[in-house]
């Protein structure tokens, strides 16, 4: 086996392993940006991986229920008329999974809205090639309507757009800091007898200029994440259109809430495998999905200086009941059997129920005029 081949054979583990032990501690960002991003290994990366569904490590409410998507597609009809009914509505959609959102929302509004469905452009920016082509499979009879591009290529669209996520970016690369000592610090991965272990460090210089700005004080001992990678996020999705909006879908609580629960002493980073959610963070590198909580106040904080004004922050189960509750009947009567129908009324009712998926994430639209 040639030098080339050893090194492909080696695990994301064992190459980051050797890159700590060359060059020396590297910040958690780094960390989980080769853990779930690698281009070989990373955790959304790797072909032929089950992520979502029973036999994945998670469940999004996409695929529970077409509940989700055709609330979306009403809401965005109703956003196109509050456009003044551009000749042109482009969505664009960033992590698209397997593709179950874009695909009910365009039969939602082909079948609802045929109006606003005739100018629409629906964009998808999926960093997984996999995942890619399963998408562009699913969605074959609206190829038309369709495209694939990331939105760090797109300069900017003439007219009108909408940016929606769905837990994206909850799973974006974050730093972690410390206070130790009174002062903060970054934490840090490095090696000890081969387990990668925390270690902390001098703070990044974007990580330092973020505590500054927002005058971050934690209690000895407290540990904080800071999405940076949410803000470019935001940043670049307000210069896309001219007017529109943009829609995150995920889980998370304002910066208060955060810092002062004791629950979140520690931070908000997790790690799941098969629905459980596993002990060690930093164990298995690309073999378990990694996710912070999101700050609202820096979605907040981040549209505003990039000339959003944040039109609403409602929890998902409320919104859906408010956008979707007229669908559930339609939705039902769509069914081919019996069976179907009672399987479709209840994957809804788990969505919206005060106990149910979409009880525990929240929706936060915000607008560009």
């Amino acid at each position: 086996m040639n030098k080339s081949d050893d090194s492909r054979a080696n695990t994301l583990a064992d190459r980051l392993r050797e890159r700590i032990n060359f060059a020396g501690p590297i910040t958690f960002h780094d960390w989980m940006q080769a853990a779930l991003y690698d281009e070989r290994d990373g955790y959304y990366m790797q072909p032929g991986r089950a992520r979502q569904g029973r036999a994945g490590d998670y469940r999004t409410a996409p695929e529970m229920s077409p509940l989700f998507a055709a609330s979306f597609a009403a809401y965005f009809a109703r956003l196109f008329t509050n456009l003044e009914r551009p000749p042109a509505l482009t969505i664009f959609e960033a992590g698209a999974g397997s593709g179950h959102f874009a695909q009910g929302v365009l039969e939602s509004l082909r079948r609802d809205y045929p109006e606003v469905f005739a100018v629409t452009n629906y964009v998808i920016d999926e960093v997984s090639a996999e995942a890619g082509a399963r998408v562009l499979e699913r969605l074959t009879e609206f190829a038309p309507q369709v495209g694939f591009r990331r939105l760090d290529e797109i300069a900017s669209v003439t007219g009108a757009g909408v940016v929606f996520t769905n837990e994206l970016i909850d799973a974006f690369p974050v730093h972690r800091v410390i206070a130790s000592g009174g002062v903060l610090r970054e934490l840090y991965v490095t090696v000890n007898e081969g387990r990668f272990v925390w270690v902390d460090g001098a703070l990044q210089d974007a990580v330092s200029d973020y505590c500054r700005r927002t005058d971050l004080k934690l209690r000895e001992g407290q540990i904080a994440e800071i999405n940076l990678a949410a803000e470019h996020f935001i940043e670049r999705s307000a210069r896309l259109f001219d007017r529109g909006y943009l829609i995150t879908v995920d889980y998370g609580a304002s910066r208060d809430e955060l810092l002062s629960s004791p629950a979140r002493f520690a931070g908000t980073l997790r790690a799941f495998r098969r629905h459980q959610m596993m002990a060690d963070p930093l164990a298995d590198p690309g073999q378990q999905d990694l996710t912070t909580t999101i700050d609202w106040t820096q979605v907040a904080e981040a549209g505003r200086r990039a000339g959003l004004r944040t039109l609403c922050l409602d929890r998902l189960d409320q919104f859906l009941l408010q956008e979707g509750s007229s669908l559930i009947a339609r939705i039902a009567n769509s069914a081919a059997d019996n069976a179907e129908r009672m399987r479709l009324l209840t994957s809804a009712r788990e969505l919206i129920l005060p106990t149910g998926l979409a009880a525990s994430f929240q929706v936060c639209v915000q607008e560009k005029q």
